[in-house]
């Protein structure tokens, strides 16, 4: 095989499920901090949700090896049964007693919560585990809703993990089954990996397949390859990398070449992406037509260039511009900033401007929040509208307003209307500072902490009650560690410094979270009656 070619002891990219290969990423570690926090929070859901081939079950395992000794599990691989076949599997899988022969969803349930009062007597946790959960019927779903019911004055008997693809996040979105959806402790959606994460998956599958030294398979460009056409998704890059390898095996080439990943691709996924362009059939005779006409007038031309014809020397002219024609044009985005700031409040509150929209106090509700960055990302997070440092083509301060961002373009304020613009052509004249308007509570006056009390941390206990469907909070008015540690799992899940504080941003988040901010169709519309210049 070729994995001796390359000096490897074995082949790397295998899609069979192989410990030694183990790659946590950033997300992947995140996804196993909130099923770990949700089997610690004490009865209730755990949601993991994520595209085929994206880790889930790589996750899976390593929740396995983590789990406390006193945890029984359960795992339902086949969720396509009814609830009484549910039932029973359950029952099965923790060793349960019943009647056979004589299943009904009464005596399942009396067996299993039997079960579950003498492990919680035993200090033991029950968990269930449900793969593949998007398959489940809606009946069946209610009747594992049902089962969170057992519990003791203190505490749920049984912890549930449901996992299962995107499409399940939609299902549980039904208003039929908004109860279920409610006892959501924790819940967390498996991206894809980014560029920088396929290059980490791709060498450390290698190391661990025997590569040593300085040689390099997979060059930047080529991870970009396999980045493009895998979206990401580790199985599709074991797919596509095992197919490249091979590929460079047969040519008895060095390494994996981008032409060889475009091939690789046509095989294995039946298409290499639409990377190469194609002229469409029915438009080869119009080709043909304009390549004719084209010859047709060259040779003409050539004829006229040949003939002599008198020569007239032409009288100079020297043309002077206007001054004005001389200085660059700044393009109808870029503001005044003063009447950015203007727009950017009109967009968020229907009160008059202040004189000064950034100052250090709140001022009609709303409060400013001012920063900086060097990429896109962290704007794009923020999902709501902002106010761009820009400098015009001669060097003065200007401004932009960003209504809303779309895929690699973005909704701006012009001085006649919205107008939709690609990022690229913002980011020449994007100093990196911005500004945004937000909406906090009243509660909320300060960062807030372990051991801070007041009506603000209860307030913040609130809220994540809310978030989490529980009908307590963690605390009343003390900043325990739990709330910290629960901040922190919030944080990691949107993006932000997992510090346990809760700051500006945090409360900014939390607030869109709980649908208290400005949405981006709210203002699109409100962008669209602001008044021309």
């Amino acid at each position: 095989m070729y994995h001796q070619y390359f000096g490897l002891t074995e082949a790397p990219f295998s899609i069979a499920v192989n410990p030694r290969y183990l790659f946590m990423s950033p997300r992947h570690r995140d996804a196993l901090a909130h099923l770990l926090y949700g089997v610690g929070s004490g009865g209730g859901f755990i949601l993991l949700t994520g595209e085929v081939g994206t880790g889930k079950t790589t996750i899976n395992r390593a929740l396995l090896e983590q789990l406390p000794s006193n945890v029984d599990l359960a795992i339902v691989l086949n969720p396509a049964l009814s609830a009484i076949e549910l039932l029973a599997s359950v029952c099965d899988e923790l060793d349960i007693d019943y009647p056979r022969g004589e299943e009904s969803l009464k005596v399942l349930t009396d067996a299993l919560h039997r079960f579950l009062l003498e492990n919680h007597q035993h200090n033991r946790k029950t968990v269930l585990m449900i793969d593949e959960a998007q398959h489940l019927d809606f009946d069946v779903l209610e009747q594992i809703r049902l089962l969170t019911n057992l519990e003791t004055d203190a505490e749920k008997l049984l912890q549930i993990i449901l996992i299962g693809q995107p499409e399940l996040t939609e299902k549980l979105a039904r208003p039929e089954l908004r109860q279920l959806n409610q006892r959501i402790t924790a819940r967390y959606n498996l991206e894809p990996l980014d560029v920088d994460e396929t290059a980490a998956y791709i060498r450390h599958r290698l190391e661990v397949a025997g590569l040593t030294g300085p040689q390099t398979l997979f060059s930047g460009a080529v991870i970009r390859a396999v980045h493009t056409r895998t979206g990401g998704i580790p199985r599709q890059i074991n797919l596509l990398c095992d197919r490249a390898l091979l590929g460079a095996y047969g040519r008895q080439e060095a390494r994996v070449t981008p032409r060889l990943v475009q091939a690789a691709a046509a095989e294995v996924f039946g298409t290499d992406d639409g990377r190469r362009a194609r002229f469409p059939r029915r438009l080869l005779p119009v080709l043909f037509a304009v390549v004719c006409l084209a010859v047709i007038g060259a040779v003409v031309g050539s004829g006229v260039s040949n003939r002599v014809l008198p020569v007239q020397t032409p009288t100079p002219v020297t043309i002077a511009p206007p001054a004005a024609e001389l200085a660059p044009v700044a393009p109808a985005w870029l503001l005044n900033p003063a009447l950015a700031e203007q727009r950017l409040w009109q967009l968020s509150s229907d009160a008059p401007p202040p004189p000064e929209i950034c100052g250090a106090v709140t001022v009609a509700g709303l409060r400013c929040l001012r920063d900086a960055a060097e990429v896109w990302e962290p704007l794009i997070a923020l999902r709501r509208p902002l106010l761009l440092n820009m400098q015009s083509p001669d060097k003065f301060a200007a401004a932009a307003v960003v209504v809303a961002f779309e895929g690699n373009q973005a909704w701006v304020l012009t001085e006649s209307g919205l107008e939709r613009l690609p990022l690229v052509a913002l980011a020449d004249a994007w100093l990196g500072g911005y500004a945004a308007l937000w909406r906090p509570t009243e509660a909320w006056v300060k960062p807030l902490k372990i051991g801070d009390r007041g009506p603000g941390v209860a307030a913040v206990a609130s809220w994540f009650a809310r978030l989490d469907g529980q009908p307590e909070p963690l605390t009343d008015e003390v900043f325990t560690e739990a709330l910290s540690e629960r901040v922190t799992f919030f944080q990691r899940s949107v993006g932000l410094k997992p510090d346990g504080v809760v700051g500006e941003r945090t409360v900014l988040r939390l607030n869109d979270a709980l649908g208290r901010g400005l949405t981006i169709d709210r203002a699109l519309e409100r962008a669209r009656w602001l008044p021309g210049e």
